[in-house]
């Protein structure tokens, strides 16, 4: 394992550091953590409902390059693929109400929903008014070791986008709460993986794949996905995970958004040529594609793969997901 990193243990609050330091103008740390809040002058004079959000490290740029104007409020970075701790959590909450309320977008992950609703609990005892929204994007496996139900993949970042958006506009937190609980309904992503990422901590890939097999179906912690099979080219694996996401549609009329993420070790180039297959052949299938975002944005360490999101979008949620922000990510 080669890795430009000095002691494991440090990865994380060193990572943060020089985060917030490469970009002062848009976030800082809150004291004696490894959270971030704005840090843009906009912030203070703003009276909007907080979001925050975070997990488990080792996905940037989610969740910390996505706090600034127009989407995230905060960000809590925990261990790698280990979630945060309700302390830091509660004083990402404390650090952005700013009397509205504040609203939590929580990954399905065990040690995320149970931290997170700790922290909750913690802030309402200071009379914080919280609501929480738990993101259930992957459509690839019911259950799994780290989840009851469905897990929080790459549809977050969307879902941070376009609550973000909303939350700027002036959307209460009850209203906003339904809003992101629409949007989650209306996300569907499905991952691949050429190779397994390799925690630092470990040292070696967290599965075995052959030269020419690729993973179905793999999560953002390295879980293992629904069935291995031998690599085909981009065209195939474009309309083999469309044929499964479209399926979750019952209505396939309206508007949608596309997002092709990276995993961390797949180049662009690769991505945009994949990202070319999924477009055409939605256009093929006469499915009206409004929003189209390609690139790393949640991703697995060095897992090299890509994953594939469509979102049923109205204009109302197209429109958001377009408006400019100033964050380090989007």
């Amino acid at each position: 394992m080669k890795k430009i990193i000095n002691k494991t243990e440090d990865i994380v609050p060193e990572m943060i550091s020089g985060l917030v330091k490469t970009n002062p103008d848009l976030v800082k740390e809150i004291e004696g953590t490894t959270a971030v809040v704005r840090n843009d002058e906009k912030f203070a004079e703003q009276k909007q409902v907080g979001v925050v959000s975070g997990g488990g490290s080792g996905h940037e740029p989610l969740h910390a390059g996505y706090v600034g104007d127009g989407m995230l409020s905060a960000a809590v970075a925990g261990e790698v693929f280990t979630s945060p701790t309700p302390d830091q959590i509660y004083e990402a909450i404390k650090a952005v109400d700013q009397g509205q309320g504040v609203l939590l977008i929580v990954k399905n992950y065990s040690g995320d929903v149970m931290n997170f609703d700790m922290a909750k609990e913690m802030a309402e005892a200071d009379d914080i008014e919280i609501k929480t929204i738990v993101v259930d994007d992957d459509i690839s496996v019911e259950n799994s070791e780290f989840t009851q139900g469905k897990r929080g993949v790459a549809g977050t970042v969307l879902v941070e986008k376009i609550v973000g958006a909303a939350a700027r506009s002036g959307m209460n937190l009850t209203d906003l709460a339904k809003l992101g609980q629409n949007v989650i309904d209306q996300t569907k992503t499905i991952g691949i993986a050429l190779h397994a990422a390799t925690v630092p901590a470990v040292g070696h890939p967290g599965f075995e794949l052959a030269k020419d097999e690729i993973e179905y179906g793999i999560g953002i912690h390295n879980e293992r996905g629904y069935a291995v099979e031998k690599i085909k080219p981009s065209n195939q694996l474009a309309n083999e995970l469309i044929e499964k996401i479209m399926n979750e549609f019952t209505d396939k009329s309206g508007s949608f958004a596309v997002l092709v993420n990276g995993m961390g070790g797949t180049l662009l180039m690769e991505q945009y040529i994949f990202a070319n297959d999924v477009l055409n052949e939605l256009n093929d299938k006469k499915i009206d594609v409004k929003f189209s975002k390609v690139g790393n944005q949640v991703t697995s360490l060095d897992m090299q793969g890509v994953s594939l999101t469509i979102m049923k979008a109205d204009d109302s949620w197209i429109k958001m997901l377009k408006e400019p922000v100033t964050t380090i990510g989007w």
